[in-house]
């Protein structure tokens, strides 16, 4: 069952009591420089700082109250550990979070601060598969996946349609593509509710897995990526994949200069901090591959989760 307009319109309701509706900010400098109207749809200021938020929320309050006492349950170093943790407390159930063992402390922290459950394993997709595996088996608690899970699809997409109520008339929404969450959502939001409008993605030139797999017309899987966009260095989901053909213009590429050269002047002229992910979206008009000159862009601002003690710019 693909996920649809109706199921994000659900998701609307139900997470609007728990998560922020984020604002839409213009910068007439950022404007100048790419040579077009851009509105940045702050996800950075959603809470634990990112779009995920929205997603793991409606996982979670999806779920029935016999499921919701088992709790929930993801393996995840990043910022969908942090939101599934977060909301499964909103809730008062638990969340068992798999992290391997040589995830950033400051994560670490960012998750046991949520509430989450952590268990340590050794950094390997087996590891973190098989000890998931493990802890729902002794719990009975729901696996969430980050991405490739109808209820957080459908989650993501609200951003995209708070972003079409605001600024109705839009020519193009771009967005950031990892694992195809965000992106997924974000397309059937924008493709469903304004006819022509055109849905492009940002990827790091280091990681192009999407693009590749666009362009084969098969699911090719991210080997080794090695970005400063560490958000988005996860495959492209069975769920997702469909979804983005279907409804995906094309997927941009962004190298890593055009990621942190944008990262930078949003935070100097804009005064937002956003994380290299988020300035992959943003990166597609800085580096001008295609031309969307005079255009109206939206471009989702996914995240704003930065360590600050490595600054890509010091």
């Amino acid at each position: 069952m693909a996920t649809t307009l109706n199921d994000i319109l659900k998701a609307a309701e139900r997470i609007r009591p728990h998560a922020h509706r984020t604002p839409v900010i213009t910068n007439s400098s950022l404007n100048q420089q790419v040579d077009a109207q851009v509105f940045l749809k702050c996800e950075n200021l959603q809470k634990v700082g990112a779009f995920k938020f929205r997603g793991a929320c409606n996982a979670v309050y999806s779920l029935s109250d016999e499921e919701a006492a088992h709790g929930v349950c993801t393996h995840s170093s990043g910022n969908h550990a942090a939101a599934l943790a977060l909301a499964a407390r909103m809730r008062g159930i638990p969340a068992y979070i798999v992290m391997p063992n040589n995830a950033p402390s400051v994560k670490k922290n960012a998750v046991a601060g949520y509430g989450g459950l952590i268990t340590f394993c050794e950094p390997t997709l087996q590891a973190r598969e098989s000890t998931l595996e493990q802890i729902r088996h002794d719990t009975g608690a729901t696996v969430v996946h980050p991405y490739n899970d109808e209820r957080v699809i459908a989650g993501q997409g609200t951003a995209a349609l708070e972003l079409l109520q605001d600024v109705p008339d839009l020519d193009v929404i771009i967005a950031p593509v990892g694992g195809g969450g965000l992106l997924s959502g974000t397309s059937i939001v924008a493709t469903e509710t304004r006819k022509g409008i055109r849905v492009i993605a940002g990827e790091p030139e280091m990681a192009d897995d999407a693009f590749r797999s666009m362009t084969a017309g098969t699911i090719i899987p991210s080997e080794n990526p090695k970005t400063i966009a560490d958000g988005l260095l996860t495959s492209l989901g069975s769920l997702t994949f469909p979804i983005i053909q279907q409804r995906v213009e094309q997927i941009v590429t962004v190298s890593e200069a055009g990621i942190i050269d944008s990262m930078k002047y949003v935070w100097e002229r804009a005064k937002i901090i956003i994380e290299p992910s988020s300035a992959v979206a943003v990166g597609v008009l800085w580096e001008q591959k295609i031309d969307l000159s005079g255009l109206k862009i939206g471009v989702i601002i996914s995240g704003g989760n930065v360590d600050l003690q490595k600054l890509p710019w010091q």
